[in-house]
């Protein structure tokens, strides 16, 4: 074709695609054409109506450029769209956007990488636009899943990698800008959406390559950048969605052992998210959790663990009402930790697996410590209203003896599993009573959280009873004074240790008159096992101590002191033939919590008393010291020397030094006798399973041969042991009215004997507290009651067998 022919049709062109083609040099090196871009520039603002063709036709060349390999008009193309897109801000952009979406696809289609971060930048440049009017068509799925994969790119030049995945983290964080503000958008918080943007963020903060590159050209800390982003902008019904394909994608990558890596993303989503918007998080992890129920040790004990720091966050803002699930699926999975560890029998007994077993015990105590952890972690960072919650929560799983039935089903583990879940149970509760500051003791010591508490004091196990003066200890302890009496010694001056008290309340006075026989006779009794080691004997004195400080009056000085003579004579006696080492422990433990006692009231004549008796101890008998008893190669006698009044405390002096106003010394004179309850009437307390068990076993044993049984009953058999049913009751009967009242049979005794009968026994009644009273008499009611059910089981076995 003749030359002039195109001269003739060149002006014959739409004025826009002549301002268009304008703007590209002959050679493309020598970039846009600044002049003519500013007159389409012009023409674009005041002909908006034209932006849609304009667009349209600088789409076509692209399309073109690209498939000829053109780049260098490519380049251009791009340059004149962003300056276009930022320029015109008009109802009729939308149609130009259409078109500039379609080249930036064509771009991000391309295998050259170049052309992919270009067209992801100008992408990004159009993010940051703020549209006046929403888009109800627009969708960006293709470009989720573009800039998903350019994340995850493999290319073999590391700069060029690197590149790309900068490109795509950046790409998906202009989507999120672009979409989560405008609500026609929320499909971008579709699991299939999430499930390609959070993975993507992930693989680079996880994939950390590039950890030399600062700022933005560092794909790890762009993607945690961007991560924080997304998870900031999650409003109310987002979160599940954004949170669970964290949790799938540490399932993947295998990323719970170890869990460095899980720990800190959930750091980040904790301190990312909306605190009202937490417990959302922790019901994801409960949930992931109890999938993975089943799994290795590890994999569990590192979801615990993440769970962790999750709660560990969450308790210091809103945790909303997921507390109690917190802690009820955690025990949930403590007990299913101690079914694994235990196992079957007969593979444990098995010598093959010895070495697996051992390994398989020690994988799951990482998962039992992990559970302890979270725990009290979780229950010590929760307000104090909320942790007397927790408190009782978590006590109402411990295996007691006395209660019904618990939520941990403990009859299949036996006494080795009851035993484990017993001392977890209460070392998450030493953690959870850590720092708890109650105003008055009733709130901390509540009857049913007291009530367990103290029969698990008495277990026929030391750790137990450890653990249990422990937690009590925290929760007496309301003034930091702990710390100062750590050990049990002889404290030669009690002000140094500059003790910090407060008069004590009304509030704490009642709870001392209705439970304080409760506690003493706890102490009492704990102090007796012949189980005992130096730990707790020095726990035993830090309680004493402590109920000296935060609870005594003028009263509960008075009991206190009873309870020293009454454990002093107790070990003096030795009626239950108690070990030598646990009879000086008592008499070690009663010196030096007087030595405490006195200094802490000031009274001269009462410490001069106890500071004779314990000179008199360091010179003739230093068994009876702390200092000495306790040592490792501590010599021990045989027996202790009764007769030498001087090595034990007097009754009688002690009153006379606290005949002052304010002591009621004559109660001083009634010994102190432990209220007796259903406890005692078990020949040991192991545990609520074990005592059970223990109780068959006898019994089955105790059953002679029924054919022998059938032989022996006649009638002459049931005539006798009605009869000493009979004998017995009115013996008991006797014996309890005796300590009652005087004998009304004895007529030949003189008046005078009588009168002083009737004297003592009113003193007693008058003087004696009624607690003690009340278990005196009970003690008597409990033997003949025992002796009566002891009867009538015999006597309805014998009619059962014939």
């Amino acid at each position: 074709m003749p030359t002039g022919v195109c001269g003739c049709c060149g002006p014959l062109r739409p004025r826009y695609k002549r301002l268009v083609g304008n703007i590209f040099p002959e050679d493309p090196k020598d970039g846009l054409v600044k002049s003519d871009m500013e007159k389409l520039t012009f023409y674009a603002v005041s002909a908006p109506e034209k932006l849609d063709r304009i667009g349209a036709y600088l789409a076509e060349r692209l399309s073109r450029d690209v498939v000829r390999h053109r780049y260098g008009y490519v380049v251009i193309a791009m340059e004149a769209l962003d300056q276009l897109l930022m320029a015109c801000h008009s109802q009729s952009i939308k149609p130009f956007v259409e078109s500039f979406l379609h080249m930036v696809a064509k771009l991000l289609e391309s295998r050259e990488p170049d052309l992919q971060v270009l067209g992801t930048n100008s992408f990004v440049k159009f993010a940051n636009i703020e549209e006046d009017t929403p888009s109800y068509h627009r969708r960006y799925d293709f470009f989720v899943s573009q800039f998903s994969a350019m994340c995850h790119s493999t290319h073999e030049d590391p700069e060029t990698r690197s590149r790309i995945r900068v490109a795509g983290i950046k790409g998906l964080q202009g989507v999120v800008r672009k979409t989560v503000n405008d609500e026609l958008q929320a499909i971008i918080w579709e699991p299939q959406h999430m499930d390609k943007l959070i993975p993507s963020m992930l693989f680079n903060m996880q994939d950390n390559e590039d950890s030399e590159r600062a700022g933005e050209e560092n794909p790890a800390s762009l993607a945690e950048s961007c991560f924080r982003e997304l998870l900031g902008r999650a409003a109310y019904g987002n979160m599940n969605n954004a949170v669970h394909p964290v949790l799938v994608h540490l399932d993947n990558h295998r990323l719970w052992d170890p869990n460095d890596f899980a720990v800190s993303c959930f750091r980040i989503i904790m301190y990312s998210i909306q605190a009202q918007h937490s417990h959302h998080v922790i019901q994801q992890v409960l949930s992931h959790l109890d999938t993975h129920s089943k799994n290795t040790p590890r994999v569990r004990a590192g979801i615990v663990q993440v769970l962790l720091e999750t709660v560990a966050i969450a308790a210091k803002g809103s945790i909303g009402p997921t507390v109690l699930e917190v802690f009820n699926t955690l025990l949930k999975h403590l007990r299913m930790s101690v079914d694994f560890e235990l196992g079957d029998g007969s593979r444990r007994n098995s010598a093959s697996s010895l070495s697996s077993t051992r390994t398989k015990e020690s994988e799951e105590r990482i998962v039992q410590n992990a559970i302890i952890q979270t725990i009290g972690f979780f229950g010590g960072n929760l307000p104090d209203y909320q942790r007397a919650e927790v408190m009782m929560f978590i006590m109402g799983k411990v295996p007691v003896y006395g209660t019904p039935c618990h939520t941990l089903d403990t009859v299949k583990i036996g006494h080795q599993g009851t035993k484990r879940i017993q001392a977890m149970l209460l070392s998450s509760l030493i953690m959870v009573t850590s720092g708890f500051k109650c105003k008055t003791i009733c709130a901390g010591l509540p009857m049913a959280f007291l009530e367990p508490l103290c029969s698990i004091s008495l277990m026929e196990d030391s750790e137990l009873r450890q653990l249990v003066l422990e937690i009590l200890h925290n929760i007496v302890d309301r003034h930091d004074n702990r710390a100062k009496l750590r050990g049990i010694r002889i404290i030669p001056n009690v002000a140094a240790l500059k003790i910090k008290r407060e008069k004590i309340s009304k509030q704490d006075v009642v709870f001392m008159k209705k439970h304080g026989q409760q506690l003493y006779r706890h102490i009492y009794l704990g102090c007796k096992e012949e189980d005992n080691v130096q730990k707790n004997f020095e726990l035993l004195f830090t309680a004493l101590a402590l109920i000296t400080i935060e609870l005594a009056n003028e009263e509960v000085v008075i009991d206190l002191i009873r309870l020293s003579i009454a454990l002093q004579d107790m070990a003096l006696a030795n009626e239950e033939n108690m070990p030598m080492f646990i009879r000086c422990g008592i008499m070690a433990l009663v010196a030096a919590y007087l030595n405490f006692l006195s200094q802490m009231i000031a009274n001269p004549p009462f410490c001069q008393h106890v500071s004779k008796v314990i000179e008199m101890r360091n010179l003739d008998a230093p068994h009876l010291l702390p200092e000495h008893v306790f040592r490792e190669k501590c010599v021990l006698p045989d027996s202790l020397d009764r007769d030498d009044v001087g090595l034990y405390f007097q009754t009688a002096d002690l009153a006379e030094a606290l005949s002052v106003p304010g002591y009621n010394v004559e109660r001083l004179a009634v010994p102190y006798i432990p209220q007796v309850t259903d406890e005692d009437r078990l020949p040991r307390r192991k545990s609520f399973v074990d005592t059970i068990s223990l109780q068959v076993d006898i019994l089955s044993n105790s059953l002679p041969d029924q054919s022998q049984l059938a032989e022996e009953i006649t009638f002459e058999t049931l005539k006798k042991a009605i009869g000493t049913c009979g004998l017995v009751c009115s013996v008991c009967v006797c014996v309890l009215a005796s300590d009652v009242a005087p004998s009304l049979s004895d007529t030949t005794g003189l008046e005078e004997q009588e009168r002083e009968r009737r004297r003592q026994v009113m003193e007693k009644f008058q003087k004696a507290p009624f607690e003690e009273i009340a278990a005196h008499c009970e003690s008597k009611a409990n033997m003949l009651h025992d002796r009566l059910a002891q009867i009538f089981e015999l006597t309805i076995r014998y009619v059962d067998i014939s």
